[in-house]
């Protein structure tokens, strides 16, 4: 089944705005291209994905897009990640895909041979639908699509149960199904927290994101070195 993987990015430099309270601007860009860079590290690996179309209008992202398997579709409004995968869709349609794969760039973990057996059993199990859920189990982290015109994505908060309603509204074959290595997005503070926690148990995975978190520690420390050193401002 000839199968479309379709990544969505908005502008870097746009990206991970809830966690501004710990992240400056430039830290978030960095981290933002650093899970990307994994997750299309990770995709070009899966043997049931014949293209990955990544779905931008960032030039540092298109620049950044490069290599076997993968081509760009330019996203000139940007208005959200339901919008671009859409993008994406279309792009599938008109180029003959039988079956899209979509997927976040913020989930570093991804794995290339879970999503290769998740592939494997929606083909075997004649799936029409299959809906990935976060480690929250409100959002969603993919979404498996055959033929890709027969579902629309909607992503948001409480994805989950809207593309599941959905899905039965329409009458659809559908599953729900746990991937562990897409469990993890980084929305928030505290998702930043846990992937670090994992990041420190599976050493061999994610070597760009892992990066990005030694540097922003590393920055911490100098801050916290040089403020130890600087005596108090008056006022």
């Amino acid at each position: 089944m000839r199968t479309l993987a379709i990544l969505p990015i908005k502008s870097f430099s746009a990206a991970k705005q809830r966690l501004s309270p710990v992240l400056g601007g430039g830290s978030r860009q960095a981290l933002a291209q650093a899970m990307f860079s994994d997750v299309l590290g990770s995709l070009r690996k899966v043997e049931r994905v014949e293209t990955i179309a990544v779905v931008t209008g960032d030039p540092a992202a298109e620049a950044a897009a490069h290599g076997e398997k993968i081509t760009v579709v330019h996203d000139s409004l940007e208005a959200g990640q339901s919008a671009a995968a859409n993008v994406g869709i279309r792009h599938a349609l008109a180029v003959g895909y039988e079956r899209v794969l979509l997927v976040p760039g913020d989930t570093p973990m991804f794995d290339a041979a879970e999503i290769d057996a998740l592939l494997a059993r929606h083909e075997e199990d004649g799936m029409q639908v299959v809906i990935v859920p976060d480690r929250h189990g409100t959002g969603t982290n993919a979404l498996v699509i055959a033929p890709p015109s027969v579902f629309k994505p909607s992503f948001g908060p409480d994805s989950l149960n809207r593309h599941v309603g959905a899905a039965q509204e329409a009458g659809l074959k559908h599953s729900v199904e746990e991937v562990p290595s897409l469990l993890h997005d980084v929305d928030t503070p505290e998702d930043l927290t846990a992937l670090a926690a994992l990041l420190d148990e599976r050493r061999a995975c994610a070597p760009m994101t892992r990066g990005a978190l030694r540097q922003l520690d590393r920055m911490r420390e100098s801050r916290r070195f040089a403020q130890g050193l600087e005596p108090p401002v008056e006022v």
